[in-house]
């Protein structure tokens, strides 16, 4: 067997190649440290001397691994939407701690995240290995049980989705994105003028029953109106990023990969002239999401 104190060695130069590859196919740091630990366990137990390549064979593991908990994850999903619904409309979470929010800023960002949870668990595992990672099509094709064949097909349907080749003409979202950025800045900095600048004076704001407090306004009119309730919730703003929804630029408000809320918006004029603020999990669910390319 090889020295259990160089395999420690070698297995710590290799957690943060392995942390990252969890966290992309999971989106929970949780989830993520407890597949990376799984690993180890796994190497532990393992003929070290047997194993060729030490990088490669960890990140296959650490694969399965995230893969089993991707479709134990899918057969509890109705138990975790009807999770996802009864959050109280405030929002109270607390802040993710420095180190998540340090994760979630770098490359993947919090819209891709969003996005990889609607696929099915080899889909994201054949996109994330291959398009993230590197990680040739006949070493997916192994984890997933399919041919490199089927393993190509599993990330090129992924990438698709990921991209928003299959929502509608993007003509002019460059304008749409320009106004929900400026939008988004002003929110994420409190400045209630500068949310005031991007709204139509009479924009009309719905709120489904799921976004709405008990006994509030279930829709808002004028400007000055919502501004002033959406800069009541600036702290929250980390937690929100553009992306394609339906189709057009939308705010997603999301929490470890899941949305909680999305906005939709309509403009006039180069000013959002109505937002429906969605959370209702069935229609959350039916949303066509996806990732806006910079």
């Amino acid at each position: 067997m090889a020295d259990r104190e160089w395999l420690a060695e070698r297995f710590e130069e290799i957690r943060g190649h392995l942390r990252a590859v969890a966290y992309r196919m999971l989106g929970s740091l949780n989830e993520a440290d407890d597949a990376v630990q799984e690993s180890w366990l796994r190497l532990s137990r393992a003929d070290a001397n047997d194993i060729e390549n030490l990088g490669a064979w960890l990140t296959t593991v650490v694969a399965r691994v995230c893969l089993d908990m991707l479709r134990s994850r899918t057969s509890r999903r109705e138990d975790s939407l009807d999770a996802r619904v009864s959050e109280p409309v405030a929002m109270q979470a607390t802040a993710p701690n420095p180190e998540q929010e340090a994760l979630l800023a770098d490359s993947i960002g919090l819209a891709l995240l969003v996005v990889l949870d609607r696929l099915t668990p080899a889909e994201r595992l054949a996109y994330v290995l291959h398009d993230m990672f590197a990680v040739s099509f006949e070493e997916i094709s192994e984890i997933v049980g399919r041919s490199p064949d089927a393993a190509w097909q599993l990330a090129s349907r992924a990438r698709r989705r990921v991209q928003g080749a299959e929502t509608p003409s993007k003509t002019g979202l460059g304008e749409q994105r320009k106004i929900v950025n400026a939008f988004l800045n002003a929110l994420r900095s409190g400045d209630f003028e500068g949310l005031v600048s991007v709204l139509d004076p009479d924009v009309v704001v719905h709120i489904d029953e799921a976004a709405a407090r008990p006994g509030a306004l279930r829709e808002i009119r004028g400007a000055h109106n919502f501004a002033k309730g959406a800069i009541t919730f600036a702290q929250f703003a980390h937690q929100v990023e553009p992306m394609l929804i339906d189709g057009t630029v939308g705010l997603a408000w999301t929490r470890e990969a899941k949305l909680l809320r999305a906005l939709a918006f309509s403009l006039k004029d180069g000013k959002i002239s109505q937002v429906e603020i969605i959370a209702d999990t069935a229609r959350l669910e039916g949303l066509d999401l996806a990732v806006l390319n910079d």
